[in-house]
C-alpha cells in the first residue's frame, strides 16, 4: 500500500522545516531592519551630543574626548 505524500513522515518533517526556515528568514529580516533603524538613531544622537558639547561654555573640554569613553564597563 502506497502512502500519500502528505502522510509521509519524512515529507511532513521536511514541510515543517521549510515553514520554520521561512519564519526564521522573516524574523532575521525584521531584526536587520531594527538594527539599521537603531544605528541611524545612534549616529544622530552622537552627532547631537557632539554639537551640544561644542555649544557648552567650556567647549566640552571636561567631557571625555570620545563617546566610547563613556560606555559602561559591560560594553
Amino acid at each position: 500500500m502506497h502512502h500519500a505524500p502528505e502522510n509521509d513522515p519524512v515529507d511532513q518533517r521536511l514541510t515543517e522545516l521549510e515553514i520554520k526556515a521561512s519564519f526564521t528568514e522573516d524574523l532575521v529580516e525584521q531584526l536587520n531592519q531594527v538594527i539599521i533603524r537603531q544605528q541611524t538613531q545612534i549616529d544622530a544622537l552622537i552627532f547631537e551630543v557632539q554639537r551640544l558639547r561644542q555649544q557648552s561654555p567650556n567647549g566640552g573640554e571636561s567631557a571625555p574626548r570620545h563617546l566610547r569613553d563613556e560606555l559602561p564597563p559591560h560594553y
